[in-house]
């Protein structure tokens, strides 16, 4: 009896195993490496004042398995599919170039959720969109960014030193315009290269930095090197491309993988 129970004890801790191993094969199956590490399939650029798929001065391309980002132009690199309920996980560095118009301004760029309508709709550049910035000093703020319509969304928000800076279990504020800081964000900021802010969990240049954007449902949570910076409910839109720019500075990505949630 003693022997059976052994067995049978066996075979399920065995069991067990093979179905750990199945899930974990199954949620490696379910990610989307939206960037291959050899070229900008799932992808098509839009740039100021040379439109869709038109790159003459090469502001995105693939070197060394990384996507290098110029900045030289203002635009977008913009995935061809609209997506929802996900989990994007984004590797990137900050390079030594900067470009007019923020030659001398912090290094910007940003990844902009639930893109819809048209490319372009905003300035000539970017899409309707809700924003999880990428700058210096301000890396997992919220910017709205509007086309069409204006994006709403309902943010855990306290207003200190003339803005919005995120604060769970704050009033909850809905914004349709603006921007809601990220909840370390230096009220000291000054729009100056290498700016560092004192609470800065974004890492020095020439490092690397992991940002993820939780988007289920109509909510957002955004995470900086495993720290949640920020989060939103209520977001309108709640799926649609996601768009990476260009904007007067230089970087890299070396990871953009989505994992679907279901």
């Amino acid at each position: 009896m003693k022997k059976r129970l052994l067995f049978a004890s066996a075979l399920l801790g065995m069991f067990t195993l093979v179905l750990a191993i199945g899930r974990s094969r199954s949620d490696d199956d379910d990610v989307i490496h939206l960037f291959n590490g050899k070229d900008l399939t799932n992808f098509y650029t839009f740039l100021k004042g040379y439109g869709k798929n038109n790159d003459p001065k090469k502001v995105f391309t693939v070197k060394d398995g990384m996507i290098h980002v110029s900045g030289e132009v203002y635009g977008g690199l913009i995935t061809e599919k609209e997506y929802e309920n996900y989990h994007l996980i984004v590797e990137f560095k900050w390079g030594e170039k900067t470009y007019p118009p923020r030659k001398d301004k912090a290094r910007d760029s940003g990844i902009l959720l639930h893109c819809v309508g048209e490319d372009g709709a905003r300035g000539g550049v970017w899409m309707e969109s809700i924003e999880c910035q990428i700058i210096e000093g301000g890396t997992g703020d919220f910017i709205l960014v509007a086309g069409k319509n204006k994006p709403s969304l309902t943010v855990e928000a306290e207003k200190r030193d003339g803005g919005l800076y995120y604060k769970k279990g704050a009033k909850p504020i809905t914004l349709r315009g603006g921007r809601c800081n990220w909840f370390g964000r230096d009220p000291k900021w000054k729009d100056v290269v290498g700016f560092r802010g004192a609470n800065d969990v974004e890492k020095p240049v020439g490092e690397w930095n992991r940002v993820e954007c939780i988007c289920k449902g109509d909510s957002i949570t955004n995470i900086v090197n495993g720290t949640v910076v920020n989060h939103g409910t209520k977001a309108s839109p709640s799926k649609g491309k996601i768009l990476f720019q260009s904007e007067g500075a230089e970087l890299f990505f070396r990871k953009i993988d989505l994992k679907p949630l279901k």
